[in-house]
């Protein structure tokens, strides 16, 4: 028989923030994959053709980001990083004697829960 899980009663101010993460995370994501493959000006390559295959990797070349896409990628990057640490340092994770490990992990299934989504 699979062990349950403990159910957490993490505060909403925290389960906001994991949440705020999550939706940050996958916004980025997603704006990541409209942004040319360097940052900086790069030229393209073509591979040797693989054994077997007549099938040869390239890359175009990349015009690099722009002012505005490096400006929000940073913008990304810094709120990412600010939703970090305001989720790993909660204080509601020194409330917790053990289970920080599994605890941490349902937070990150907690808007999947009734009443997870604000």
């Amino acid at each position: 028989m699979p062990k349950k899980s403990p159910a957490f009663d993490f505060p909403q101010d925290l389960r906001d923030a994991q949440l705020a993460l999550r939706q940050t995370r996958a916004a980025y994501e997603e704006y990541a994959k409209t942004l040319p493959w360097s940052a900086e000006p790069t030229p393209g390559w073509e591979g040797d053709k693989q054994l077997h295959s007549s099938c040869r990797s390239h890359k175009e070349d990349s015009p690099g980001y722009t002012e505005q896409q490096a400006t929000e990628v940073r913008r990304f990057q810094a709120e990412l990083f600010r939703l970090s640490i305001e989720v790993s340092t909660h204080p509601f994770w020194s409330t917790l004697d053990e289970g920080v490990v599994e605890a941490r992990m349902a937070l990150k299934h907690a808007h999947e829960q009734p009443g997870g989504e604000v």
